[in-house]
């Protein structure tokens, strides 16, 4: 799943928006005063990274390689899962 998927599956399931960062697809403004994030590394030129920012600061809690296993990693950390809803209905 790449990030404009992620997107939409979060909203399907009903995950609020100012909960997640997603860059380059969905970055609310003003930033919330907390919320989990995907976005490229700052420190790693072409790692992505995932974490939680708090009160201004990102705190990494994984690298990783390629967008897809960033995006799954976020999606657990949101949702407790990292599938997406399987057609039809979604809560």
């Amino acid at each position: 799943m790449n990030r404009s998927t992620l997107h939409t599956v979060l909203r399907a399931l009903g995950v609020r928006d100012g909960h997640y960062y997603i860059e380059g697809v969905h970055e609310p403004s003003p930033l919330p005063t907390d919320f989990l994030y995907l976005r490229r590394s700052r420190t790693t030129p072409g790692m992505w990274e995932t974490g939680a920012y708090e009160r201004g600061t990102w705190e990494t809690v994984a690298q990783h390689a390629r967008e897809e296993p960033a995006c799954t990693h976020l999606l657990r950390l949101l949702t407790g899962t990292g599938n997406p809803p399987s057609g039809g209905n979604t809560p």
